[in-house]
């Protein structure tokens, strides 16, 4: 009896200890602290709410034209280091250029000779030398950069799934990129003439503007000349848009978009030097790339500039739309 005792006392004990130890542990402070009556106010709040959805299934509020302003998309997108290089580059090679002829120059007063030999004669000159030296690669290059980067850097960085997630609908996706990388690249191609002509202004002053041909024109004249080769480039290029966009939807890699559509551009440059190739020279997208300084002399021929921009917007349509497709069939997993 004395031993039946002893073993439920223990057990009592034990349960009490084991009572005791459980009331401490749930005293434990572990430095979170809840409101009890917070948790019913939300778990009741969680029970009365439903989300509303349209016929089409979204949710109420959403609006697929209001995802991915273009404002925001832009503000973004400006602020990033290459934009700020970029634009950097299009104010330094101007005053480089300048530099250049200020050390090089032993003939300032030359009325005669190339575009190269004219450079600074007038302010006008001067812009047209710029536009020359930077038209083959620097320009190309500016555009590549910025429909290039615009998607491949957003896979890479994985933020492209986020953004599909919202969702914002991939075709508006795509547009709202090209458009903020438009707006950019043509900033980029005329900041360049744009700082150029004042450059110009200040060193070789605002003349007429001579022609390698010894025609002139009034400086009023070669402004508007200025404006309608600087708008010519810029539909010249979009053929480099429209190649880059295509790249850069197709893989994730930024500098593999941007570097394809710099090559493109080499090479079409590289054909268009074969004369063997005669006519089919015509087809490649940079062989009309100087058409605008047909503009510079007394009566235009606007024949090489229509084909030139023809050309180039034929072969933007056409990787536009490869992009598009390319784009809305893409598995997107980064």
């Amino acid at each position: 009896m004395s031993s039946e005792k002893d073993t439920g006392a223990a057990a009592t004990g034990g349960a009490d200890a084991a009572s005791g130890g459980e009331t401490r542990a749930a005293h434990v402070d572990h430095g979170v602290h809840t409101d009890p009556a917070a948790l019913v106010e939300f778990s009741s709040a969680a029970e009365h709410e439903h989300a509303a959805a349209t016929p089409s299934g979204a949710v109420t509020g959403y609006d697929a034209r209001r995802t991915l302003p273009f404002g925001v998309e832009l503000r973004r997108q400006f602020h990033r280091r290459r934009t700020h290089l970029v634009l950097g580059l299009a104010v330094v090679v101007p005053l480089l250029l300048v530099l250049a002829f200020e050390l090089g120059s032993d003939d300032p007063d030359r009325r005669s000779g190339g575009f190269i030999d004219l450079a600074t004669v007038s302010a006008p000159n001067f812009v047209v030398v710029t536009l020359l030296v930077s038209g083959s690669f620097l320009l190309p290059m500016v555009v590549a950069l910025f429909f290039g980067d615009t998607v491949a850097s957003e896979a890479s960085w994985s933020s492209l799934k986020y953004l599909l997630a919202i969702p914002i609908p991939r075709l508006r996706l795509l547009r709202q990129k090209a458009l903020v990388a438009g707006s950019l690249s043509v900033l980029a191609l005329t900041v360049l003439p744009g700082v150029a002509l004042l450059a110009g202004v200040i060193w070789y002053g605002a003349d007429a503007a001579i022609s390698p041909t010894g025609e002139s024109a009034s400086f009023g004249v070669s402004l508007v000349n200025l404006l309608l080769a600087v708008a010519y480039i810029i539909v010249q290029l979009s053929w480099v848009a429209g190649v880059a966009m295509f790249l850069s939807v197709s893989t994730d890699a930024p500098l593999g978009a941007v570097g394809g559509a710099v090559l493109a551009t080499i090479i079409s440059l590289m054909l268009d030097q074969i004369t063997a190739l005669e006519d089919l020279r015509v087809v490649l997208p940079t062989h009309h790339a100087r058409a605008w300084t047909d503009l510079l002399a007394a009566d235009v021929d606007w024949s090489a500039m229509a084909t030139g921009a023809f050309t180039s917007l034929c072969y933007a349509t056409l990787f536009g739309v490869l992009a598009a497709r390319a784009f809305a069939r893409k598995d997107v997993t980064s």
